[in-house]
């Protein structure tokens, strides 16, 4: 071969080595982080961030909560979060009002406004989802995602079995 060509087809992706196919979890990541890509694209696109849209999703299943638990929650560092409550209160989707029972925390609850831009984002995801299993029937797509939380319970203490479960934490 002349010094400087490669054997390689060009404009062809190189294909992944067998020794990273046959690691589930190299694989699970490399899904997980192209879906999270293009989940943010299509948030930003809606005027969005990740955060915002999982602040909702804390609140849409637990209307009334803490800054702090739904710091704790979503792992976001409680300074981080005052800022994207701000940009949802500033938009009218949540509302902070002093916590009768300790006047130092801010208890948060979703509006209407709040509920409807929940529903709207949702769908997008749902839709994403939807397009990232395209290649799996109904039933395997069951399978996949009771193996996904069997993995969450064991791995999360906010998983399905985990301590946090039924009762919020």
């Amino acid at each position: 071969m002349a010094e400087g060509k490669s054997s390689e087809p060009s404009g062809l992706p190189l294909r992944l080595p067998d020794e990273l196919l046959e690691k589930s979890g190299f694989l699970l990541v490399r899904l997980a982080m192209g879906f999270k890509a293009r989940a943010i694209a299509v948030l930003e696109d809606a005027g969005y961030s990740q955060y915002h849209y999982s602040v909702l999703a804390v609140l849409g299943e637990q209307p009334r909560r803490t800054q702090a638990k739904i710091a704790e929650a979503l792992e976001v560092d409680p300074s981080q979060l005052v800022g994207i409550l701000d940009a949802l209160e500033d938009r009218g989707l949540v509302d902070r009002q002093r916590d009768p029972h300790d006047r130092r925390r801010h208890v948060v609850s979703l509006t209407a406004k709040g509920r409807k831009q929940l529903v709207r984002l949702r769908g997008l995801i749902d839709a994403m989802e939807d397009d990232l299993f395209t290649p799996l029937d109904a039933a395997t797509r069951k399978q996949f995602h009771e193996t996904l939380l069997q993995l969450v319970g064991y791995h999360d203490p906010r998983g399905p079995d985990g301590p946090c479960r039924p009762a919020p934490c």
